[in-house]
């Protein structure tokens, strides 16, 4: 176990999920951050029960951090922002946007998988899956998936985990500090669709409307015929081109 910055770093070698390591080291702690960053991730978890494929050189970690229940929806926001920030200072020309509710799309593709689950106590597990060297090719899925490498940008994996240790770190305090809203006005500032009209698809249904804003726990306002409507999970599909 290793210092970085305010966390305690867990590097593993082989795991099945970083996420599953994080929760397990939740059951022996009592306080303290702690990260787990693993060469190789062979049962990855996506968001809604998908799978997250990952091949070696990609990066993943889970974070395992004390964070209040209420304040779950606005620490997807931090993370999101957060390596959405660390790409751009890396890459300061890459195209790139965020995508709700907290995805990063480098050239309109997906690049990256973040999954929260609960852990014991106060304790929240926050895993990152970064694609930087391959993506799966996958016929089928809801939104195609891109690496760093196959849009001509490479970083290794060490080099990314440590500029997002340092940009999580920064937004941790700036939204301690001063709660949600600079965290949401960033995000807004590069969310793809804001104000325009998407497609987002939920468990039950298919809903048409304009991307007005999300609120002060990070849920989507979408404004349909009969006023705006909190969408709390879902899809979201781009008019323009289904992206």
């Amino acid at each position: 176990m290793q210092s970085l910055g305010l966390w305690q770093w867990i590097e593993k070698e082989d795991v099945g999920s970083t996420n599953d390591e994080a929760l397990a080291l939740s059951r022996k702690v009592k306080s303290g951050n702690y990260v787990v960053t693993a060469k190789r991730q062979n049962n990855g978890r996506g968001r809604r029960g998908r799978s997250w494929v990952g091949y070696e050189g990609n990066l993943f970690m889970s974070f395992l951090q004390p964070v209040e229940l209420s304040k779950i929806g606005q620490i997807v926001f931090v993370v999101s922002l957060s390596l959405f920030e660390s790409l751009q200072e890396l890459f300061p020309k890459i195209d790139m946007k965020l995508k709700w509710p907290n995805d990063v799309l480098v050239e309109n593709n997906k690049i990256s998988g973040i999954l929260l689950e609960k852990g014991e106590g106060d304790y929240l597990v926050i895993g990152i899956g970064v694609n930087l060297v391959g993506a799966p090719k996958l016929e089928g899925v809801l939104y195609p998936a891109t690496s760093l490498q196959d849009k001509g940008y490479t970083v290794d994996r060490l080099t990314l985990f440590k500029k997002y240790v340092e940009i999580y770190d920064k937004n941790c305090r700036l939204w301690q500090e001063q709660g949600f809203a600079p965290i949401r006005e960033k995000w807004l500032q590069n969310v793809k669709g804001l104000g325009e009209e998407i497609e987002v698809h939920t468990d039950k249904e298919n809903k048409l409307g304009i991307f007005r804003d999300v609120d002060e726990n990070g849920v989507l306002l979408l404004e349909r015929k009969n006023g705006l409507e909190k969408i709390y999970a879902g899809d979201i599909f781009y008019i323009d081109k289904r992206k």
